[in-house]
Order: structure tokens, then sequence, then C-alpha cells
């Protein structure tokens, strides 16, 4: 054969490199499904025993206020009520969303539009501070001033879905702090220097057109802080109070799906009733988690749509 064509033919070095790093890529991807598909898979099959081999009603494990799995009712069936721990749950995430964000887009404001220079020597550090400190160290916090506090001014114990609201409003907001400072920051600057043209003033700006711009991407913080709120579980079980309870209350001790959980996990026996509505808890936890990334991704299609 030609030596030229048979050059020309042969597989370059570069060309070899290209293709391992390829195989390697995709065996990587592939094992990351697998991982995933394997997690829901197991979560799946212990979580639907409850319904399928103990024979609990899935309403009643989703209406129901009382969570005793050992202790049978009077007509002989279990009571697994889930009720009180997504309540909980679903207090906690929203009201500690509800009190971060406005820290958050102040704070990103502030780092992005008034005082780029100060808020990236001071506020930054503090904030990917925030990031690295421990959820128990969290937790131990709240136990110790958190709680104190609430049973002095408001009375009670101090336990409750308030107290794992100051906590986890601490935990996310640097999350939701850094996401919009990103999307603040992604906004064209020729949108401030088009307002700026036409009169508006620095707030005008700011409020019409910046924020307005970097919304999907505000939202998307704020989601993705609500989904590790929604997740968190030492911390909050540290200051809720771990009572499987419906809450009259804001200061009254509740639980939370995690809470519930981590506590029980490990005094059941596997096959059991009591473990596989924990596997259930659990279920439950997986599907709202594949919810919130659901929900970030239509938000940021949304936002390309724009």
């Amino acid at each position: 054969m030609d030596p030229i064509k048979e050059a020309m033919l042969h597989r370059s070095r570069s060309a070899r490199i290209e293709r391992r790093g390829k195989l390697i890529s995709l065996f990587c991807i592939t094992l990351i499904v697998v991982v995933v598909v394997a997690i829901f898979t197991f979560v799946a099959s212990r979580g639907l025993a409850t319904f399928f081999t103990n024979g609990v009603n899935l309403w009643d494990f989703i209406s129901k206020t009382t969570w005793s799995p050992a202790v049978k009712d009077a007509h002989g069936a279990a009571q697994v009520g889930a009720l009180p721990m997504i309540v909980g749950s679903f207090g906690v995430t929203l009201l500690s969303a509800v009190v971060a964000t406005p820290f958050a887009v102040g704070a990103a404001i502030f780092m992005t539009e008034i005082s780029p220079t100060l808020g990236k020597k001071v506020l930054q550090p503090v904030i990917e501070l925030l990031v690295g400190i421990p959820s128990v160290v969290y937790g131990f916090i709240g136990l110790s001033v958190v709680v104190p506090f609430i049973r002095h001014v408001l009375g009670g114990t101090g336990f409750g879905i308030l107290a794992g609201t100051f906590v986890l409003f601490v935990m996310i907001l640097p999350t939701v702090t850094s996401m919009t400072v990103d999307a603040l920051k992604a906004v064209p600057r020729h949108y401030r220097e088009a307002s700026l043209a036409l009169g508006g003033t620095r707030w005008q700006t700011i409020s019409r057109v910046v924020i307005r711009a970097g919304m999907p991407g505000i939202l998307t913080g704020i989601v993705f802080g609500m989904a590790r709120a929604f997740g968190e579980a030492l911390a909050v079980q540290m200051v809720i109070g771990n009572a499987a309870l419906l809450p009259t209350n804001l200061i009254s001790p509740a639980a939370t799906l995690t809470s519930v959980l981590t506590s029980g996990i490990g005094n059941t026996v596997m096959g059991s009733l009591e473990n596989n509505a924990l596997w259930s808890l659990a279920l439950l936890l997986l599907l709202m988690s594949l919810a919130f990334n659901l929900l970030i991704r239509w938000i940021g299609k949304k936002g390309e749509m724009k």
C-alpha cells in the first residue's frame, strides 16, 4: 500500500486519545444513570411495600394524623398517618424561603448594583463561609440560642416550626444569595444603560429592569434553597421537637419527614411495617426532590424562551 495512503487511513494518536476520552465520558455518564436508577428502584421497592405488602391505604397514609406504626387501631389497621410530617416539612420549607428571599435579593443587589467592590471583598467571603459550616453546627446554635430565645419571648418549649424556620433561613441564605448574584450579573449591561438613558433612576433600573430580567434565575435560586431546606435533617431535628403531631401553631413541637427518618430508621427491623413505613417517607422525600428538579427545569426553560 502507498505509504501516504496508509498514513491517511491510520488513526492518529490524537484521534485515539479523543476516542478514549469519549469512551471514559460515556462510561461515567452511564454509571451515574445506573446509580440514580438503582437508588430510585431500591427506595421505591421498599416504600411501596407499605401499600402492597402491608395493605396500608395510600390515602390514609397521606391524610391521617396519627403516626404509631407499632400500634394497631380498634379495627386492627396500622396507624401510619404521615400528614403531620408532611405539614411540618412544607411549613419549615416555605417559611424559611419566604424569610430568606428578601435578605438574599437585597444582598445580591448590593453586591452587584450598589457596591460591587465592597460586596466582593466582604459579603462574598461571608457567604462562602456560611456554605462551609456543617449542619450540626447550625443545629447546635439553634438549640443553644434560637430555642431559648423563642421560649423566653413567645413561651412554650421553644421547639417547633418557628425555630426550624430560623435555622433553615440561615442555612439556605447563601444558596439563594449566590444564585441571585449570578442571575443579576447575567443581565446584559445594555439593559441598564438603556434604562438610564431613558431617564430612569438607579432604583428604577434595578427594580423594573434588572430584577425582572433576572427573575428566572432568582426563582431558580429560591427553588434550590427550598429543595435544600426540604431535605435537611440533622439541624431541623435538633430544634423542631420531633413530635409526630399535627402542629397547631409555629411554637408547638412538630416533626418533618427527615427528622422522623433519622430518629427512627435505626430502631426498626428490615421488612417490618415500621421499617417499610419509614421507607415510604423516604420515597415521598425522593419524589419531592424530583418535583423540585422538574420545577427548576421548567423555570429555566421559561427564562430561555424570554
